[in-house]
């Protein structure tokens, strides 16, 4: 409903400040766009570590692992530690090792580094992934891709290097293993893989396998509540004293809602100020604002 979200000001900034002791935050279209930090960031993270929030990041992107997140952090000049990053590649091992698969079944991914990474972490083994980012299929009589029976879940998530060999050895995967998982990272439309414009997100991959294998996925990022148990396990807030920061409704919004979670979207990144007040938007952050520096501003020195 239109009307139903506030734009943030100095006068309801105060007030969400001090009823909250974490603020979790997306990153891209957030914290950055593709490799460029958004104006007025690391001011904004350090006042408010200065004040005593815990900050938390949460990112659907399964193409890096937390450790090479925490990489890119330091590469952006901002002080982030492994333990405060959640992305959507630890997830997917997470689900599996909360789920109890089996150790000695294999997960193939249509994914990139961070999906493997994790797993390896998890202590599963991962096949695919880069190593059949130039793999084929030949048209011809008889020809068959051989694919591994032992293989209990198929992960899906961004890749870069998507090709109609990953797809069909996923599919025959899925369709052909018995109890096969299907794992979706996340269903994202669209990202900033650049600075400049949008690109197809995991949604696409995922949205090629549900119509191949007929099957619906299990989503474990946003705006999944999955990632929320290791959140509450680890920092011990409870959800109502917690601010998810997001530039988009269906996934960053829609979490922190179903999640308790006070909601704040930024119109740095997807989502704009017409979406949002459009009337067929039913997804209704508390607050907006303009990019997370406009905390910083409104809250003052």
């Amino acid at each position: 409903m239109e009307g139903a979200s506030q734009p943030l000001s100095p006068q309801n900034a105060q007030s969400l400040f001090d009823s909250v002791e974490a603020f979790l935050f997306d990153c891209d279209g957030v914290i950055w766009k593709g490799d460029k930090l958004i104006e007025g960031v690391p001011h904004t993270l350090e006042l408010l570590r200065s004040r005593g929030k815990r900050l938390v990041f949460i990112t659907n992107n399964s193409t890096k692992s937390r450790k090479q997140y925490a990489k890119k952090f330091q590469m952006l000049g901002l002080t982030v530690r492994e333990e405060e990053i959640f992305c959507s590649s630890f997830a997917a091992a997470m689900y599996l090792k909360c789920n109890d698969f089996p150790r000695e079944k294999k997960v193939y991914v249509i994914g990139e580094e961070g999906i493997l990474e994790e797993l390896e972490l998890a202590g599963f083994t991962g096949l695919g992934g880069p190593d059949d980012g130039n793999k084929q299929v030949q048209l011809k009589t008889d020809f068959l891709i051989e694919h591994d029976k032992s293989v209990g879940a198929v992960i899906v998530g961004l890749d870069h290097y998507i090709n109609y060999y990953k797809l069909a050895y996923g599919t025959l995967c899925i369709r052909e293993n018995p109890g096969c998982l299907f794992i979706a990272t996340n269903r994202d439309s669209v990202g900033h893989a650049t600075s400049s414009q949008e690109w197809p997100g995991a949604g696409c991959m995922v949205g090629a396998m549900c119509g191949s294998t007929e099957k619906e996925p299990i989503v474990v990022g946003k705006p999944s509540t999955f990632l929320m148990d290791f959140l509450l396990e680890r920092f011990q807030i409870d959800t109502s004293k917690m601010c998810m920061v997001g530039d988009r409704l269906d996934t960053d919004i829609l979490f922190g809602k179903n999640s308790g979670c006070k909601t704040l979207l930024v119109l740095s990144g997807v989502t704009t100020l017409s979406v949002l007040q459009d009337p067929s938007n039913n997804i209704d952050p508390d607050y907006y604002a303009s990019k997370v520096s406009d905390i910083l501003e409104f809250l003052g020195p």
